[in-house]
């Protein structure tokens, strides 16, 4: 069905998607790169929220060499009026002869109307080319559309025995430089960094990004903060740094919210359950503020919680090497697994050296 120059245009077409990683949220990542007579004639990708898509940016630069061509996109064309008008109606126009999508879009205002609309049109349609890639690149958009929550990341960082703070709570640094560094970039993806009381109380965190050079177009990912019992310091070091945070509580106290909201800071209460926040309720909540990715960056209680829930989706954890003894504290609180059969099964993605450390990816096998 595919060519073997059809992976490689469309391998461009993801390549030029992930130049958006940091700026489309809470739109997909896409590229789009236009084929005539086996020449590259126009490419573009999706490059800022409310901009233009990709498949406009390679078009303009096509011009009437469009005319004839395979459009390799990385999602399927749009068919509705967002913030811009349908891609679908800028394909037609333009006269491709083709369109190669990696995955259907599953939007459900797209959902394989793109293509149909396409179709209709006379031009030759096909998908499902480099889909795991693709999909990948946008995981908690997929995630969002398909199941109303975002896609959770957890970052760990812990030494070669699995301990990630000494018994005092003393944590800094587990890692080296260059480990911190890679997390920032981390950051930088996720529309989102959340965290647990525990750790806001214990660490006084700025969960920002700082890195020395930012895509035009960046914003600070929102700050998420579980207090189920509104204990936030209001003069906590995150509640005044660049960005926005917002404090989700199962506490409706209008006296212990007001003293920690301001301009870009918001409370707001959501369910509890047995004694703790509503998780699933927490996701969905973040779902409907359209955040794709979030990046978990808390303790053992928070983490571990999470991850019995099903709500964890990959794990990022970069091992130091050094030994911190079996007195430290471990990754994950994980009450009830007890025997081998309640295991929590990971993937083991991508292990790679970052510095003098190793970053281990797994994914969860919910």
């Amino acid at each position: 069905m595919f060519s073997g120059d059809d992976s490689d245009y469309m391998a461009r077409a993801l390549r030029l998607a992930e130049r958006g990683l940091l700026t489309t949220a809470p739109n997909p990542r896409v590229g789009c790169v236009l084929v005539r007579d086996d020449t590259v004639v126009g490419e573009g990708w999706h490059e800022f929220t409310g901009g233009p898509h990709a498949e406009i940016n390679a078009l303009q630069q096509a011009g009437p060499q469009a005319a004839g061509a395979t459009a390799y996109v990385t999602l399927e064309p749009c068919c509705h009026q967002g913030r811009t008008p349908p891609c679908t109606d800028a394909l037609i126009a333009a006269g491709v002869a083709r369109v190669v999508a990696a995955i259907e879009d599953p939007n459900p205002r797209v959902a394989g109307m793109g293509l149909a609309a396409l179709r209709n049109a006379g031009i030759d349609t096909a998908a499902g080319l480099l889909a795991v890639a693709a999909e990948q690149l946008n995981a908690g958009f997929v995630m969002r559309m398909r199941q109303g929550r975002p896609w959770v990341r957890c970052k760990l960082a812990m030494s070669l025995d699995g301990r990630t703070a000494m018994a005092s709570g003393e944590s800094r640094w587990i890692t080296g430089d260059a480990a911190r560094r890679d997390v920032h970039r981390l950051r930088a993806r996720s529309a989102a960094i959340m965290t647990g009381i525990g750790t806001v109380q214990a660490d006084d965190p700025s969960l920002t990004v700082r890195l020395d050079a930012l895509d035009d177009g960046f914003r600070q990912p929102l700050r998420v903060i579980l207090d189920s019992q509104l204990r936030t310091p209001p003069d906590a070091k995150l509640l005044d740094l660049p960005g926005d945070t917002l404090i989700v509580s199962g506490a409706d106290d209008a006296g212990k919210a007001a003293r920690l909201t301001r301009s870009n800071v918001s409370v707001v209460t959501l369910p509890m359950q047995v004694g703790r926040l509503d998780l699933p309720a927490v996701l969905h909540y973040l779902g409907t503020l359209q955040i794709n990715e979030v990046h978990l960056e808390a303790g053992a209680t928070l983490c571990g919680a999470l991850l019995q829930a099903g709500l964890i989706d990959e794990l990022v954890i970069y091992m130091a090497p050094h030994l911190m003894g079996d007195a430290a504290r471990g990754l994950f609180a994980l009450p009830g697994l007890e025997q081998m059969a309640q295991r929590i099964k990971l993937a083991i993605n991508d292990i790679r050296a970052v510095g003098d450390d190793w970053r281990i990816t797994a994914g969860v096998e919910n």
